[in-house]
């Protein structure tokens, strides 16, 4: 819709009404989820049959409460540990290639810069089927050639932090990327012809000016380590993250508790976005 054309009274009406549905029709499946985390009910739908924070707190043998749930809160954990060292190790390897692919033209720069963007084009399944098999086939080699067993590439936690981590720095590299196209160069050639090192250039001017990004970015980074699934299932060991234990309760079993987790999931990454919005507002 282009405002500044005329537009008849019954295309505005039409256009209001189709911007209502789409926002409905995103909006409302995660309201249900959170309203249903405060049904009184044993099961996971309607009907409403009252106010209860059981599925947060309760501890009885018939209603296992959020809170007081073991392997849930080890899924937890578990997933806010992986996020938080994925997003740390894509904010440091995604700012340095943003860094470089901004400089001069180099040799294979069009390829390198392709290959970065591979994880994102590449679906997460095959992704995650790929790291396993290639961890697989080195580890076995390494077993058989030199007797040693390297657990890392087995299954397990530290897997997943290498599988997150592989798209997790290419989000980094574009959105600290996007920010690096306003930076105006004449900052940096003005500090190193009064002699300061590249180094003190980059930790005085660079970062400063990239501090609005390199925060929204690491936000970015945990949330999508933080509920990927797609990828994770292929690497995760004895421990699962959050999602794919949700997978497995839901696959067998489901009760209300899935629901607070749903809400507690939602608050979480709404606060996360709401602090992200306000920091670039701000700063930018």
């Amino acid at each position: 819709m282009i405002r500044t054309l005329p537009n008849s009274p019954l295309y505005k009406i039409g256009y209001r009404i189709y911007i209502g549905l789409f926002y409905l029709f995103l909006i409302m499946p995660l309201v249900t989820i959170c309203v249903l985390a405060f049904n009184d009910s044993n099961f996971i739908a309607l009907p409403w049959k009252g106010f209860s924070l059981d599925w947060f707190f309760s501890n009885t043998e018939e209603r296992l409460g959020l809170f007081a749930d073991e392997d849930l809160l080890l899924s937890i954990w578990i997933s806010l540990k992986t996020g938080f060292i994925v997003a740390l190790l894509s904010l440091i390897i995604g700012t340095m290639a943003a860094l470089l692919f901004e400089q001069e033209k180099f040799r294979l720069k069009g390829l390198l810069y392709f290959l970065a963007l591979t994880p994102l084009i590449i679906p997460g399944v095959i992704l995650g089927i790929s790291i396993l098999l290639t961890s697989t086939f080195t580890g076995t080699y390494i077993e058989e050639k030199f007797a040693i067993d390297v657990e890392f590439l087995r299954p397990s936690f530290w897997l997943v932090v290498f599988g997150q981590f592989s798209f997790g720095a290419t989000y980094v590299m574009l959105l600290v990327g996007a920010r690096l196209k306003k930076f105006d160069q004449t900052l940096e050639e003005a500090a190193l012809s009064l002699r300061a090192t590249r180094l003190q250039v980059i930790w005085l001017i660079t970062l400063p000016f990239l501090r609005p990004a390199l925060i929204g970015a690491f936000i970015v980074a945990f949330l999508i380590s933080f509920s990927n699934f797609n990828t994770t299932i292929f690497l995760v060991g004895s421990d699962p993250t959050l999602p794919v234990d949700l997978y497995s309760r839901i696959k067998f079993s489901s009760t209300p508790v899935l629901n607070a987790v749903s809400f507690m999931i939602v608050a979480f990454i709404t606060l996360s976005a709401i602090i992200s919005f306000v920091i670039n507002r701000k700063k930018i």
